[in-house]
């Protein structure tokens, strides 16, 4: 109970910090809705889904690409945030308080996953006027799509324990923001997220359909009932929703073992 207290006090410290710095969050949001935009009006009848080009297809099997995208691109800005908080001291006044020491960075990830949801949450709606429309390849109920987006947020809360293991061991927030940030290009691109993986070569296809990334969208697609439902045999695409939580559980438990082993060894 301690512990749990501990976090949610540093929690609320960086909610409080969110509300006082409003880019934060402003930019945080434009940077999916541009990608909802660029990928809907511009690769959008260019692209194959299953055996139509059809733009409306590709709208609504984009969507859970994209949500997965944003939660996981958070990273960076957990990453960047614990780097700055190091590198101001700031972590160090935590260490002289009587506190659990993994409280700091479940404090932190906790602020961060309550940023994503709104981020995710404003997602959605632009997602909404865009076109995007759940039920469109199966029928679908309020339960399953409230579980996709669950889905969507395990996999962000368990990214931002990666970006909370960069941001201890790296010196600058500018070097936390890069590494952050660029391992996630080919974990998002080389997935299901924005083509189909059976048009990928069969080496690729193989990698993108064991991709944890790709089992919460295609988890997702299921869930939101939009095309694009795979037809691989690998276990992930067969069952997507569970390869999904069993992913995302997995991750959270080793990086944040790892975080903490991290941040207890600085400790110096």
């Amino acid at each position: 109970m301690s512990m749990v207290a501990d976090s949610m006090v540093i929690a609320r410290r960086n909610l409080i910090r969110m509300t006082r710095i409003p880019e934060m969050v402003l930019f945080g949001v434009i940077q999916p809705v541009m990608f909802v935009i660029l990928f809907t009006y511009v690769f959008g009848g260019s692209l194959k889904v299953g055996n139509t080009t059809d733009p409306d297809v590709y709208k609504n099997f984009l969507m859970a690409g994209i949500f997965a995208q944003t939660v996981t691109f958070a990273t960076a800005g957990s990453a960047a945030g614990i780097a700055d908080d190091m590198q101001k001291g700031l972590v160090d006044r935590f260490r002289s308080l009587p506190m659990a020491r993994g409280a700091v960075l479940t404090g932190r990830t906790v602020a961060d996953l309550v940023q994503t949801s709104i981020t995710l949450l404003v997602l959605a709606v632009v997602a909404l006027i865009v076109g995007w429309r759940t039920g469109t390849g199966e029928s679908t109920n309020l339960a399953q799509i409230l579980g996709g987006f669950g889905l969507l947020l395990l996999l962000g809360y368990s990214f931002t324990w990666i970006g909370a293991l960069i941001g201890l061991s790296v010196r600058t927030p500018e070097a936390a923001t890069s590494g952050g940030i660029i391992w996630l290009f080919p974990v998002t691109f080389v997935s299901n997220a924005f083509v189909d993986s059976s048009q990928m070569t069969p080496w690729l296809q193989h990698v993108a359909d064991w991709n944890p990334f790709s089992a919460t969208v295609q988890a997702c697609r299921e869930l939101f009932g939009n095309p694009g439902v795979s037809t691989s045999d690998a276990w992930p695409m067969e069952h997507p929703v569970w390869a999904s939580v069993i992913w995302s559980v997995l991750i959270i438990v080793v990086f944040r073992t790892l975080a903490v082993r991290k941040y207890r060894s600085a400790d110096g």
